[in-house]
């Protein structure tokens, strides 16, 4: 009786045993903990000045972290951190591009370029300006209506402005001293205008842009008797006109 319930309690250890070893079998390995993941980039860029005027330059100055891939648009790969001196030609928003294992930052600054506002031209001196500088009148000697030879350079200046200004118009007219009658200062003042008129066209300025008028001693420049003032009243006086 003893020695079977011997083997039964040898049976029911065995039995333990084997099935305690079969659930150890049968139990999941612990797994080993995944590697962390690798930093993300950073990335800062600036611009000191960040504005210049046109022409003058900037410093661009950047720092990265975590990356092995830097560049900036514009000026190619560059090293981790630094700094570059760049002349933009005008207002530029530079971007910078870290890459890394951990991924990719950017980073931007923007450089605004002043232009100077072109000032415009001052307007130059009109026409008529020009003809009062640069036209000058005709004198004549004593109730003569014949150009003098010492003129010449006068008409020749002349000449050369009208055929400069070809939309020029103009008026001569002519004028006598005091002397005389008037209906011979008049006569005499329309001889003299014709002769600086036959004189220009004989130049090559057309007969369509001279007006001639005698004013005869009506209008004279000077009112003092003596040889200086008649003088300035002995004239082809050549104006500007509309």
């Amino acid at each position: 009786m003893r020695h079977q319930e011997f083997s039964i309690s040898l049976g029911v250890v065995v039995i333990a045993t084997l099935l305690s070893t079969g659930c150890a079998k049968k139990a999941a390995k612990a797994q080993p903990p995944a590697p962390p993941a690798p930093p993300t980039p950073t990335a800062t860029l600036a611009a000191n000045p960040a504005v210049v005027q046109q022409g003058q330059s900037t410093t661009l100055t950047w720092q990265t972290s975590n990356a092995n891939d830097v560049s900036i648009e514009g000026l190619g790969t560059l090293s981790n951190s630094g700094s570059q001196r760049v002349t933009p030609n005008g207002s530029t928003t530079y971007t910078l591009i870290a890459k890394g294992p951990g991924g990719t930052a950017n980073a931007s600054t923007e450089v605004t370029v002043n232009v100077p506002v072109a000032k415009a031209p001052a307007p130059g001196p009109s026409d008529a300006e020009l003809f009062a500088r640069d036209v000058k009148d005709v004198y004549f000697d004593f109730d003569k209506a014949d150009l003098r030879p010492s003129d010449a350079s006068t008409t020749e200046g002349n000449v050369a402005f009208f055929q400069e200004h070809s939309n020029v118009k103009f008026l001569i007219e002519g004028h006598c001293d005091d002397r005389g009658s008037e209906e011979y200062n008049l006569a005499l003042g329309t001889s003299r205008a014709e002769a600086v008129k036959s004189s220009l066209i004989q130049h090559g300025i057309s007969a369509d842009r001279i007006k001639t008028i005698s004013y005869g001693k009506e209008r004279p420049f000077c009112t003092e008797e003596n040889d200086q003032c008649w003088q300035k009243n002995r004239v082809g006086h050549i104006v500007y006109q509309q």
